[in-house]
Formats: structure tokens, sequence, C-alpha cells
């Protein structure tokens, strides 16, 4: 299994990060070390003082395929969750200050929490599905895929002319403005269409 990530896929996110806006999709991964299951806690690492959220739309792959065309791309997933890609921004900004990759900021033990997975049958126009994340009961993320600068099959049919995809691979599919950081006692939830889908105690 293996862990796909779109960076820069919403234009706030991007501005708020003073980024430049991608004239094609951000990928990079993470490790499925990084995966953090329902249930469990995440402990902030003792390599960054400075850990932050960003909520994203998690879609699981349920079968292999390769060089997918974007027409078929809804064919190779059934199901759809919710996921915080957590970045050590303080780690990653001294890596790109260097020209580095960003591995370590991105893909360490626990960064990639993920919820339970629903089927996509039930949640209507995927491009239009509305999600946030809470932190104490405060908003701090809240957006909508139609925000989404590459759609959910494009960003598959992307994905596949690189990667073998195969069944349980998740693709993390960004995230909107309102990063910020996290710290010990911190409850953080994370909602789907309204509903809570994660929940997430920080150590």
């Amino acid at each position: 299994m293996k862990i796909v990530c779109v960076g820069r896929n919403y234009a706030d996110h991007i501005e708020e990060l003073n980024n430049e806006r991608p004239d094609a999709p951000v990928i990079f991964m993470k490790p499925d070390s990084a995966l953090l299951r329902p249930g469990e806690d995440f402990y902030i690492p003792d390599f960054s003082e400075d850990i932050h959220h960003e909520i994203e739309v998690v879609v699981k792959i349920s079968r292999m395929g390769k060089y997918i065309e974007e027409q078929f791309a809804r064919k190779y997933y059934d199901e759809i969750g919710l996921g915080i890609d957590f970045t050590a921004r303080d780690l990653q900004s001294k890596l790109k200050a260097k020209g580095l990759p960003w591995e370590l900021a991105k893909g360490f033990n626990g960064s990639a929490p993920v919820s339970d997975f629903i089927s996509k049958n039930d949640l209507g126009d995927l491009q239009q599905l509305d999600f946030s994340l809470e932190i104490n009961g405060e908003p701090r993320q809240i957006g909508n895929t139609s925000m989404m600068l590459y759609r959910i099959d494009y960003l598959i049919s992307f994905v596949s002319r690189y990667f073998t995809l195969k069944t349980g691979d998740l693709i993390f599919t960004g995230t909107p403005k309102g990063v910020g950081a996290v710290k010990s006692g911190d409850l953080l939830i994370g909602k789907l269409n309204g509903a809570e889908m994660l929940r997430l105690n920080i150590k």
C-alpha cells in the first residue's frame, strides 16, 4: 500500500503559503509507516516544533490500474474518507530553502491519519463535497471539493501515468486554506458533508 499526496490543489492554500501556482499536479509520497488508523493517537515528534494540520479528502483505490484514462477513473475507486497530511513546517522550510526533498517533513511516522471510508455512492457529486476540520470545537479549515484545481478523476489518471495504482492505495487530494500548528492536548475532528468522520487526539 502506498500513500500518494497532492500538493497545491487549492488556490487559497497556495496563497496562504505564498507558493507558486502549479501548471500540473504536485505529487509526493508518504510511506505506509505514515498511516495512522482510526482510534490511534498522534504523537508530536521530537524533531519539530511546528507540526501543521492539513485536512484532505482521501480516495481509496479499489483495483489495479496504470495509464488510466480520466473518463474511466471512476471505475478504480469505490470509497471516500478524510485524512490529515501532518507536516513538520519548520523542517520543510529548511529543506525547501536548500532545494532538498520534503520527505522528512511529510512522511514521518503517523503523519497520515485517516478516517474510516464510506461508499462514494452515499455522497452524491464528489466534486461538491463539503469538508472541514475543527480543533477543540473551533473551525480551522473549511473546504469544498469544487475548489480543487485538479479534480479527483484527473488526479487518478495523472498519477497512474507514473505509478501503477494498486488495491488499497490512498490518494490525498489536497488541502484548503487554514492550515496551522497543533499542540499536545488538542482534539481534532474532521467532518465530511457535516458528518463526523475523523476524531484524533494530539499527544
